[in-house]
């Protein structure tokens, strides 16, 4: 028998800013959280949310272990960052794309429902929807804001189907409007079970810091239709952008014509040489440090 011997691939070393924790690790640690630690990290989570959204990036699983925290509590940026307009801003405070993908515009063309961690998956989702937009990380930063205030998950069932029980049991029994775009079972099934009027004051019990400023805001975050609000009037609201922007929309074109580990590497070579050739500052490597041996040879 012959065996076709192949000589060792180059290894490729991805270094990044060391991180004490995760959102996850400090809600359900002992650690006091104030109204100023859950408003700085919920506006933290907000701005890097917004600068996806202007990309046209879904994230798809945002939840408190994909958010980065460092010991002073500020949230880091762990996504990725390509070369001139496929790089992403330092102003991230998200980690763990691997369900992203571009937002689709055609409202004809199915989008996947096996994403987002059930806890902080969107009604729409749940109740089947074939397309849905970037609401859907609105809804799971909304769940995340009341697990900060409540220490605890705020809608945590067995099932999908419980999960979407649970939600009702908050939001009340949803019109056949806001199951427009739901599947013909889910919309059958929430008519069939009695009907449930709201009970969001509810949410005014999670602690002391669920004011009536918390709450408002926690209530515009989880409603089953994601649309825009308008006045009383039916005029629009809005305000000005004091966060960051995407200069430009996502393009996937860079990751849909690597067909091959070998052009992966061949990329991330190009990528790093170019690099070399900034005035950015090179990375240095402690000689004298334990890792070094294993990271020269």
């Amino acid at each position: 028998m012959s065996r076709t011997v192949r000589a060792a691939s180059p290894l490729f070393y991805v270094i990044t800013e060391l991180l004490q924790s995760d959102l996850h690790k400090i809600i359900v640690s002992p650690q006091h959280l104030s109204a100023d630690h859950i408003k700085v990290f919920l506006y933290q989570i907000l701005r890097g949310l917004k600068y996806l959204s202007s990309a046209r990036i879904l994230h798809r699983d945002i939840k408190p272990g994909n958010l980065l925290v460092n010991s002073n509590c500020v949230l880091k940026a762990s996504g990725p960052r390509r070369a001139r307009s496929r790089r992403f801003s330092h102003e991230g405070r998200i980690c763990d794309f691997g369900l992203a993908r571009v937002e689709e515009p055609d409202q004809m063309k199915h989008m996947t429902q096996e994403v987002v961690t059930q806890y902080y998956r969107a009604p729409e989702i749940l109740m089947g929807a074939r397309h849905y937009s970037s609401a859907v990380d609105v809804w799971s930063v909304g769940c995340i804001f009341g697990e900060l205030l409540g220490r605890r998950i705020l809608f945590q069932a067995q099932n999908p189907v419980q999960q979407l029980e649970l939600i009702t049991e908050l939001l009340g029994t949803p019109s056949l409007e806001d199951m427009r775009y739901a599947c013909d079972g889910a919309r059958s099934h929430m008519m069939r079970r009695p009907h449930k009027p709201p009970s969001l004051s509810a949410l005014y019990m999670l602690s002391s810091q669920a004011t009536h400023e918390a709450v408002h805001l926690l209530c515009q975050m989880l409603v089953f239709d994601p649309c825009c609000f308008t006045t009383r009037d039916g005029m629009r609201q809005y305000t000005n952008d004091f966060e960051p922007v995407a200069s430009s929309s996502f393009d996937d074109v860079w990751e849909r014509k690597l067909s091959s580990v070998q052009q992966v590497k061949e990329e991330m070579h190009k990528f790093i040489a170019e690099q070399l050739n900034t005035n950015r500052v090179p990375l240095c490597i402690n000689p004298q440090s334990a890792a070094f041996k294993s990271f020269a040879r």
